[in-house]
């Protein structure tokens, strides 16, 4: 399965995700299940090499907080456009909930948003994500990781979790999975710093999300 990483820098980057450090533990994961992976630090230019990809990774922040502000090139829209309607598979990880805000089909896809002003989230730490089942019936096992765990979310239509961590007795989505034009789509609100991809179990939540995200639209 041929990979591509957006790995966030220029008005993508900011100062509180080292992409250029967690893109390739993405990749390394993704080798690891099977996938050709290419990671690409110009996340606009990204989206115009779409053809022939069968995953997508977005890894890479809010453009709204950067200092060298502009807008997606026409090309890079319709590019992830284009590649959403003929089925790519996506996986959106942690600040890409933030990303990618020039582009149409983005929110839409990936079922939520981070809201300024409303989404927020406690210091990083040790947390324990409770593992759920795939629409397929796949379970999910728990695991701990070190990271951030990200709150009250702007969902965007109905979206199958996978995975949630718990806040004062109030339980968040922290993985989930949806299909979109003739895409499958993940969202792994985890992977904040190096520290998420140490764990075991993170990673083979990776890998989980990635099977899932490029089999066909409607497999069992």
């Amino acid at each position: 399965m041929k990979t591509l990483i957006a790995s966030g820098s220029g008005r993508y980057a900011d100062p509180w995700h080292p992409y250029d450090r967690t893109s390739p533990l993405i990749a390394e994961v993704l080798s690891t299940a099977g996938f050709e992976t290419t990671i690409d630090d110009d996340v606009d230019q990204a989206m115009t090499r779409l053809d022939g990809v069968d995953l997508l990774i977005v890894n890479a922040g809010d453009p709204w907080r950067s200092d060298q502000p502009g807008d997606a090139p026409c090309a890079a829209i319709d590019g992830l456009a284009a590649a959403l309607e003929r089925g790519v598979g996506v996986i959106a990880f942690h600040a890409a909930l933030a990303s990618l805000r020039d582009y149409p089909e983005w929110a839409p896809a990936i079922g939520a948003v981070w809201l300024p002003g409303v989404s927020w989230h406690p210091p990083s730490g040790r947390t324990v994500i409770r593992g759920l089942r795939f629409p397929d019936g796949a379970p999910v096992h728990d695991l701990e990781v070190d990271d951030e765990q990200y709150l009250r979310l702007q969902r965007l239509g109905p979206s199958g979790v996978v995975a949630e961590h718990e806040i004062d007795g109030e339980r968040f989505p922290a993985a989930w999975v949806r299909e979109h034009e003739a895409s499958r789509v993940a969202v792994d609100a985890l992977g904040h710093d190096e520290r998420s991809y140490e764990s075991a179990g993170h990673r083979a939540l990776i890998a989980q999300l990635a099977q899932w995200v490029t089999e066909p639209r409607g497999a069992a």
